[in-house]
């Protein structure tokens, strides 16, 4: 059998993958019964805009609101407001829109209805310090998180014991309207209440395990934030509050879906393929270094999967920032850049891992590809890739290796992606 061009194939699963998780397509299936007062939309992540817009052209009816996406391109609406703010550091932007956010909500009745369009990147675009605390708080806050090394799912109990928005505050504003949360998920398990950090669905972490999990990751926190987070000022609301007992929440998109359609896209190529897991966690360098060590021995020993062969995972790493110098690149090239080190020199093996936002990081690239002969290639560009990797700069790595993937916003987001073929 005759096996297209490796590249194009990994770029088709990533296509594939995006396409399970297209915004319109997953609310079609969720729209929620019309109300008899007002329909009001609100939203916040990297997908808002493509949500938005996409929830007008199914809602049959009058419609207002406002959702907020990340600085950068975005589709445009007609009824609903479209506000942008920063991420992955908050800005003042951030904080305007999370205001707007909860005065959009305020006032309503029971037969009004709230739709939340809910994706990743909401936490850091809906910054909304609480009384006492202001946003660079949040913002040193945000950073501390970012630099801990910490699970997604650890770093959102704590952000959302730090604001007015997160932990189901958002619902609670809009009571006694009922809420309806369609949500693409980008955290490993699809806990709704995780992405975005729940503006509109709590979740049943406490206070206390914020504090521990600061004490846990040795976080350096301002003194009024720790001063908040050790009184009864910051008690997220819990799901038991009777204002949360007619809402829905509805978990629309998801890793695993993608995943799945990912598969069926390599079937359809001839190509069998493997899903290891849809919630893999752990630091970049070292999750990057496990997927190497087993597309070694598939392509050795045909164990425990007989090449060909092609591996997809997905989930979210972290990436720990140690001193203050460091380049650019996000999870997903700092991952590859360490699986390229030890498939070096390995012929027939070649990778992808890409955030299926299509933005991995600060760059405008969503990953990159990796092969062989990619660590050759930059050692050919002078670069020397295990520097690199350990100050944090694997884009700089890949662009000179020209290994970069630039598919552009993609306007959704399940998290990561990766596919690592064995020929």
């Amino acid at each position: 059998m005759k096996l297209i061009e490796p590249r194009r194939f990994l770029t088709s699963l990533f296509e594939a993958a995006v396409k399970a998780a297209d915004p319109e397509a997953a609310i079609r299936a969720h729209l929620p019964q019309r109300p008899k007062g007002r329909t009001i939309v609100v939203g916040a992540g990297k997908a808002a805009s493509q949500m938005a817009a996409a929830f007008e052209r199914l809602w049959d009816g009058r419609l207002e609101g406002t959702v907020v996406a990340r600085h950068g391109p975005i589709e445009a609406c007609e009824n609903i407001e479209v506000l942008q703010s920063a991420h992955p550091v908050p800005d003042k932007a951030g904080a305007v829109a999370s205001s707007a956010l909860l005065e959009r909500v305020r006032g309503l009745t029971e037969d009004d209805l709230v739709v939340a369009l809910i994706s990743g990147g909401g936490s850091a675009l809906l910054p909304a310090p609480p009384e006492g605390l202001t946003l660079e708080d949040e913002i040193a806050v945000n950073r501390a998180l970012l630099a801990s090394g910490a699970p997604i799912s650890a770093m959102n109990v704590v952000r959302k014991h730090v604001s007015r928005i997160k932990g189901g505050r958002l619902a609670l504003a809009a009571s006694p309207a009922r809420v309806v949360s369609l949500v693409v998920s980008d955290v490993p398990g699809d806990n709704p209440a995780l992405v975005a950090s729940g503006p509109t669905v709590p979740d049943r972490s406490t206070l206390e395990e914020a504090r521990e999990i600061v004490a846990r990751y040795r976080m350096n926190l301002p003194e009024r934030v720790m001063a908040h987070l050790a009184s009864d000022a910051g008690r997220a609301p819990s799901p038991d509050y009777p204002a949360f007992a007619m809402n829905q929440v509805h978990v629309i998109a998801s890793a695993g879906v993608s995943l799945e359609a990912a598969a069926a896209r390599a079937l359809e190529a001839g190509i069998e393929a493997v899903i290891l897991s849809d919630a893999i966690e752990g630091e970049a360098r070292d999750v990057g270094r496990m997927h190497a060590a087993l597309a070694r021995e598939v392509a050795a020993r045909n164990r425990p999967f007989v090449k060909p062969v092609v591996l997809l995972s997905g989930g979210e790493t972290t990436v720990t920032i140690t001193g203050d110098a460091y380049g650019k690149g996000g999870r997903n090239s700092e991952l590859l850049l360490s699986l390229a080190l030890d498939i070096d020199g390995v012929g027939n093996i070649d990778a992808l891992a890409a955030d299926t936002d299509g933005i991995d990081g600060s760059e405008d690239n969503a990953g990159a590809f990796a092969d062989g002969a990619s660590i050759a290639r930059m050692r050919e560009a002078g670069i020397d890739p295990r520097a690199h990797l350990a100050r944090h700069d694997a884009w700089t790595a890949f662009a000179a290796s020209g290994d970069l993937f630039v598919p552009g916003p993609t306007g959704t987001n399940v998290n990561d992606f990766r596919a690592i073929l064995i020929r």
